[in-house]
């Protein structure tokens, strides 16, 4: 039966299960294992005959303000074995607030960025209403094609307010980790479910085993990482890829206000409103308390400090009761959720003794690990089978020239060959000063001016420009293998008391047309706010005129830059595809003998050396 999800009054417990009642000859469908992977049966293999059915599980807590618990729209697909045969099998699950339709990107749905910093944005933004999309019983068919074949079931669930989710999205909120855990006990045996979303009859997981894994992209991989820090007995493997791991670091950058790549205004609260696609009725009341108050109050668009509104939307610290073995994926080059979300949750993992790998790609947004490196993962830990997984390499990275199916194999990331190396700055505005392990004297400062009318791959191309500050390597002799977080200490002045700090890591000469790898130019890149040059948590107006030291990351990368190019620091304020945009004119002067850059290089600097040396 398919109902419109637009009349939830009249919602029913729907199944559709198609049965061909033929004698096979050949006895029980059961899985196969071979090599330490789940291989394809064909008996699973139809389509057809697969039992598509949905059903509510209630959670622990009320979100919408009805004084009732709030149950989660939960479907499930399964071989029909599973009804005929009495099969249990485990469950890959991927849950999301996208399945029922998004709000439409509409002008004026970002906040408007043609401010000074600390200021007010100077019109308010709109709230779009989301039109709920889909029909019963299927929420989603992601996984389903590659995964029951291979002897495991799909379920997916709506998030928290979404869809025929009850309750109220709160993005990051605890809702978001409890209503998963919901459905993975109600999959491990617990009494929570139901086969509408008011009523009392209750439905039970018969046809599983209870192991429970999960996966799932960008907002989808935040959420397996949000259920396994519940500790959820029966989550056995997650596997996120380009997970948000924390808000804060997906809004904001060392104290800045800094949109996420390719969504230039974007906030929490817009995240909000674009996938609110709930229950119409619920909507005003989760506006009310969510959006206009918890929201209002704790995002702080006006400093960009760290508190603990953003502290509670941090996973990092959530992680003390995570037993889910983590497979955890991700792009260098995404500029959307950037490659630090994945990498402080697989080092913490790694501190806590969960067994985990890392696949990183060189591309942007997405890009799950290779089918057999997710086939190992799910089959080691939901099927029980000991295929040596623990014993493979911690770290896949995709090389420059390589597919994504083809990841080179190294003892964890980043590479234990990594050494610092501390390179330091020599003056050459307004063309191009110069990057070197040599500590040079005497260097004294260089001022740029901000404008962001000037885009960063602008400014990097750049023969002669008082817009930024450019400071090069010797034309490298031989490949330079970085791999690791670089680290930029930089003392800085600023003419106003309030400045964006912007820095990119670039390799030159600045390649363009249409054979440009994505690898190409940006090697990686980094934003601060000079106010917080002492702390996180409280910013401070800077005094015109007085240098400051801050010391911040860049983002993580494992790049190989070849012979024959430069490397590049460059640094300049307004970066116009992620900072506000205050009007041109301040000032910021940079000490060069105060500033250094740290940058992990394979071999270290004894390597680094002979790879700028002159022949």
């Amino acid at each position: 039966m398919n109902h419109k999800l637009l009349i939830p009054h009249r919602f029913i417990y729907a199944i559709a299960i198609v049965f061909t009642f033929v004698s096979s000859g050949y006895g029980q469908a059961v899985p196969v294992i071979k090599d330490g992977e789940a291989q394809i049966v064909e008996a699973f293999n139809t389509p057809d005959q697969w039992i598509r059915h949905d059903l509510w599980v209630e959670t622990e807590f009320d979100t919408d303000g009805d004084g009732k618990l709030d149950r989660m729209h939960v479907s499930v697909t399964r071989p029909y074995q599973t009804e005929t045969e009495k099969l249990k099998l485990p469950v890959i699950y991927e849950t999301s607030p996208y399945y029922s339709g998004v709000a439409a990107d509409v002008k004026g749905i970002m906040w408007d960025v043609r401010h000074e910093l600390g200021e007010d944005a100077p019109t308010p933004r709109i709230h779009p209403e989301v039109q709920r999309t889909g029909t019963r019983p299927i929420i989603a068919n992601t996984l389903i094609n590659d995964w029951i074949k291979r002897g495991f079931i799909i379920v997916h669930s709506s998030s928290p307010g979404t869809g025929l989710s009850q309750g109220s999205p709160t993005v990051g909120g605890i809702n978001e980790s409890l209503a998963p855990k919901a459905v993975i006990e109600w999959l491990g045996g617990k009494n929570n479910g139901y086969t509408t979303p008011n009523g009392n009859e209750k439905v039970k997981a018969y046809w599983t085993t209870g192991n429970v894994g999960m996966t799932g992209t960008s907002y989808n991989g935040t959420l397996p990482l949000a259920a396994a820090t519940t500790g959820v007995e029966n989550l056995k493997a997650i596997i996120p890829v380009a997970p948000n791991t924390s808000y804060y670091h997906y809004y904001r950058s060392n104290g800045l206000v800094r949109s996420p790549g390719g969504y230039l205004g974007e906030d929490i609260d817009v995240l909000y409103d674009f996938i609110h696609s709930g229950d119409e009725s619920k909507r005003a009341h989760n506006n009310r308390v969510v959006r206009d108050t918890e929201m209002a109050k704790g995002m702080d668009r006006r400093t960009g400090d760290y508190n603990e509104f953003w502290k509670g939307r941090d996973y990092l610290y959530q992680m003390s009761g995570m037993k889910a073995a983590l497979l955890m994926a991700h792009g260098f080059n995404d500029w959307n959720v950037m490659p630090e979300h994945s990498y402080r949750i697989y080092k913490k993992a790694q501190q806590l003794g969960i067994p985990s790998q890392i696949y990183y790609h060189q591309n942007g947004h997405g890009g799950s690990p290779p089918m057999k490196m997710m086939n190992r993962w799910f089959t080691r830990y939901l099927y029980g089978i000991e295929n040596g997984v623990e014993k493979d390499p911690l770290a896949w990275i995709v090389r420059e020239d390589d597919q994504q199916s083809d990841p080179t194999p190294y003892a964890d990331y980043p590479n234990p060959d990594a050494v610092d190396v501390k390179l330091f700055l020599s003056a050459g505005a307004p063309k191009y000063g110069a990057l070197s392990t040599d500590v040079q004297d005497k260097q004294g400062t260089e001022t740029l001016i901000d404008n962001v009318s000037f885009s960063g791959s602008a400014l990097a191309q750049a023969e002669n420009t008082n817009h930024r500050l450019l400071y090069l390597s010797p034309i490298l002799s031989k490949e330079v293998h970085i791999s690791g977080t670089p680290r930029l200490t930089i003392r800085v002045a600023s003419s106003k008391p309030a400045a964006n700090l912007s820095v990119w890591l670039i390799a030159l000469p600045w390649k363009e047309g249409r054979n440009v790898k994505i690898t190409d130019n940006i090697i990686t890149r980094g934003w601060a706010d000079p106010q917080n040059h002492k702390s996180l948590t409280e910013s401070s107006p800077l005094e015109p005129g007085k240098f400051y030291e801050l010391t911040f990351d860049l983002q993580p990368d494992d790049q190989i830059i070849p012979a024959g190019q430069q490397i590049g620091l460059m640094v300049f304020s307004s970066d116009r595809e992620y900072t506000l945009w205050p009007q041109p004119g301040t000032a910021l002067t940079v000490d060069l003998e105060g500033t250094n850059l740290v940058l992990p290089i394979v071999g270290g600097p004894s390597y680094f050396e002979t790879a700028i040396r002159r022949n």
